[in-house]
Parts: structure tokens; sequence; C-alpha cells
């Protein structure tokens, strides 16, 4: 099955090869890690027991942008409250949208820091919140635990759903969204709209509007198009 799990500024390599393994165990083998602490490592390798080609074959990038610029959906695991209200989804549910979306493009589950978990501004970038229900007076997953439930999930809907049928339009990527957000923010920047010393929560509130809207290429091109017509005419053509 077509999901990458990014872990981001994983501490401990040995949970890294648990994750390997578990993966494994499910049919699943695309994975990025986003700044890890150690990688490669030794202990990463003795925990994935026989899915070192997982390993071999991981990805190592510097940010989470590059490492979902090319999906079209992500979710982001995260057990912590937070203060804006994030699309939410539970394992299962969450399972199923990925399948269903994975038929427009590539997907992604996103998972934090041992300690610390994902921060808002890596949810920015994912499209729904993933959280596992557990036991509230004891509610930590390891981080590997988390991402056998999700592979599990993912392995038991492989064939029990029916094969998706192809979109008429071809879904954004996270970096086309990415380029979009950016243009925004410049644009409501300009026009005195967004204080850059007081932004508040405005752009994190935008992204949560947009995301719950899912924008295909072609929308996001004429959102795009109508910020550059709101622009000085010298600043055309200068953004990407």
């Amino acid at each position: 099955m077509a999901v990458r799990i990014i872990l981001v500024g994983t501490t401990h390599p040995g949970n890294i090869g648990a994750v390997a393994r578990g993966m494994k165990n499910m049919g699943i083998n695309d994975l990025r890690l986003v700044n890890p602490l150690y990688f490669p490592h030794e202990d990463a390798t003795a925990r994935a027991s026989g899915a070192e080609d997982i390993l071999a074959s991981a990805s190592v990038v510097d940010t989470l942008d590059q490492a979902l610029a090319d999906c079209v959906f992500a979710a982001g695991a995260s057990a912590r409250l937070r203060a804006i209200d994030w699309p939410s989804m539970q394992p299962r549910e969450c399972a199923g949208r990925l399948v269903q979306e994975n038929a427009r493009g590539n997907v992604a589950i996103v998972f934090g820091p041992e300690k610390s978990g994902l921060t808002n501004e890596d949810l920015d970038r994912c499209n729904t919140l993933l959280t596992i229900p557990t036991e509230p007076t004891f509610s930590s997953l390891n981080i590997a635990m988390a991402v056998q439930i999700m592979c599990y999930e993912l392995r038991l809907l492989q064939h029990s759903m029916p094969e998706p049928s192809e979109p008429d339009v071809p879904a954004a990527t996270a970096e086309e969204f990415e380029y979009f957000y950016n243009h925004l923010e410049t644009v409501l920047t300009d026009s005195g709209f967004l204080d850059p010393e007081s932004p508040r929560l405005l752009m994190r509130r935008l992204r949560r509007l947009f995301v719950k809207a899912e924008p295909d290429k072609n929308e996001i091109n004429i959102l795009r198009g109508i910020l550059t017509a709101l622009e000085p005419t010298k600043d055309k053509g200068n953004d990407k």
C-alpha cells in the first residue's frame, strides 16, 4: 500500500528500527525521516530485526515540507489538545480516508518527536489530526506502537475496499498548498489586513478553512490567479 510514514525529529534510533519492522509486517515500505537525532545507527538496525531494507531505502530530509512536498493528503498523529479545533479522525476512519485519497496521489501519516510530539506548525502542514483513543490516565504510546496501529488498520482495508476511481481533476500537492499559503500571507500583509507584528492565529485559521474546503489543483490555481490580480503590477511574475 502506497502510504508514507514520516517521523519528525526522532531522538531514539531504536524507535526508527521498531517502526521499520512494524511497517514491513503490514506491507508498507515508504519511510521518511525528518532531522532524526541519530541515523543510521546500530540500534535502529538491531530493532528493525529483518526490516533492514526499509531502513536502507528510507529518505532523510531537513524539513517536513520536503517530506510532504508531493503528497495530496497527510494525517498528523498527536494526543495533545490544541488551541484551534483541527479536523480530527481516529485510526479506522483515518485509514479509510488515506486509502481514498491515495487514488489522487501520495498520502502520508506524520509522527512527531517522542517527548514533545508534533508542533502546531507541523500540524499546519497536515489535513487532519489523527488521535488514537487510549486510557485517559495513561495515554502515551511508544511511537512504534502508534505506527503499528495505523499500519494494521491500513492492512485490514487493503483487500476489502473497492478499487478507487481516478479523479477528473488532479489534487493539489502539499508543495502547491504551501506556495498558495505563502502567496496569500504576502498579499494580506501588503494590503494591511494582516499585521506581521501581531498575526495572532489568522494564517492558521485560514489554513484550516482551506483544508476543510479541499480545493483541487485547478481551484488552487484560480485562487493564486486572484491573488496575483490583487498584487501591485510591479510585483507580478516574481512569485513561483
